[in-house]
């Protein structure tokens, strides 16, 4: 279906709101949140084509698509999805919400695309003591990524990144903060940890973090970036760039195993819109006091099935294709939307 004026104008300006003014929404916005374990129930609608104006094209640069899905729920919690992590059966995955919940569930295909999420659950994350990240603040939890067995969340508004057991906790497991520079202190508000990633055994920078602010900037204007311990047992940080270019701001990341990291990007302006791209960086590349740039696999605006897109995830499937799956943050607005898409790499 051809995209509206109607749409791509709505879109636009509520995207440029929530960047107004979702500092101030999001502390109110307790009702966001979920106290509790909960059980809640998905409604998928099924994204069959990428391309509104050509429902028949399914590549896109380096991508197939492969199809979607538009999640909602009754439960008010459900939304704001910033982080995402898929297993390898490609099925189950783990969320995290801007308003400090988890979401996990199971991806339910029909022949070899997304058909709905069953089994949908979410639960606050947990801090060191216990109690709530969002409680003490923490709650603008944005990015998520696992290594040596513990899974990592980068918080932005504090710029903190804590380790969870989620493997041996579950929904129990305990956010307990990690040393970070003093650097991080002087990120920009509300744009800093969007992206972390954590190459896997076997890959260039094993069981270290990578660390990409959105946009905290160094003095040439790009993205400051950092080689952080993890579990590596390596407390040398490595500080290198990310180069900025068209107006992008890094929304999160993930490794492509086993020698590049994929930089997921969006954009917004009252003439273009909003915009998203993937791009491929050597992790080779990353050195101290290097400024690293990759090649773009997909660049895509409103006139495709997007919205504002902030989680990615790779796995492959059982006949070795390797699959990328984006998911995006609605703002918890009603005219934004809660979007599970899945690409299949071909070059």
């Amino acid at each position: 279906m051809k995209l509206s004026r109607r749409r791509y104008v709505v879109a636009s300006l509520s995207l440029a709101a929530t960047v107004v003014v979702g500092g101030s929404l999001a502390i109110a916005d307790s009702v966001f949140r979920v106290a509790v374990p909960t059980r809640i129930a998905v409604q998928a609608t099924p994204i069959v084509a990428f391309d509104n104006r050509d429902p028949t094209r399914i590549r896109f640069g380096a991508l197939e698509f492969s199809g979607g899905l538009a999640l909602t729920s009754d439960t008010r919690a459900f939304g704001g999805l910033s982080a995402l992590h898929i297993e390898p059966d490609g099925s189950h995955l783990l969320a995290v919400s801007d308003k400090g919940s988890w979401l996990r569930g199971r991806i339910v295909y029909r022949d070899g695309k997304p058909e709905r999420l069953a089994d949908a659950e979410m639960a606050p994350i947990l801090g060191p003591d216990g109690k709530t990240l969002a409680s003490r603040g923490w709650y603008d939890t944005e990015s998520l990524t696992q290594t040596g067995g513990q899974f990592y969340i980068g918080i932005e508004r504090v710029n903190r990144i804590v380790r969870l057991d989620y493997r041996r906790d579950g929904f129990r497991a305990r956010g307990r903060p990690i040393p970070v520079p003093d650097d991080f202190k002087t990120f920009s508000y509300n744009k800093s940890l969007e992206c972390l990633a954590a190459p896997p055994k076997g890959s260039p920078l094993a069981g270290h973090l990578i660390a990409v602010a959105e946009h905290s900037l160094d003095k040439n204007g790009n993205h400051r970036a950092y080689v952080l311990a993890g579990s590596s047992g390596d407390s040398k940080v490595v500080r290198f760039s990310v180069k900025r270019s068209d107006d992008f701001d890094v929304s999160d990341c993930t490794i492509l195993p086993p020698g590049d990291l994929l930089l997921l990007e969006r954009s917004f302006s009252f003439v273009r819109g909003v915009g998203m791209r993937i791009r491929r960086v050597p992790l080779a590349s990353i050195k101290e006091g290097a400024l690293v740039d990759g090649r773009i696999l997909i660049s895509a605006d409103l006139a495709y099935q997007i919205d504002n897109m902030e989680g990615i995830a790779v796995h492959r499937t059982a006949r070795g294709e390797t699959m990328i799956t984006l998911i995006s943050d609605d703002n918890f607005s009603a005219i934004q939307r809660n979007l599970l898409l899945q690409f299949k790499l071909v070059e």
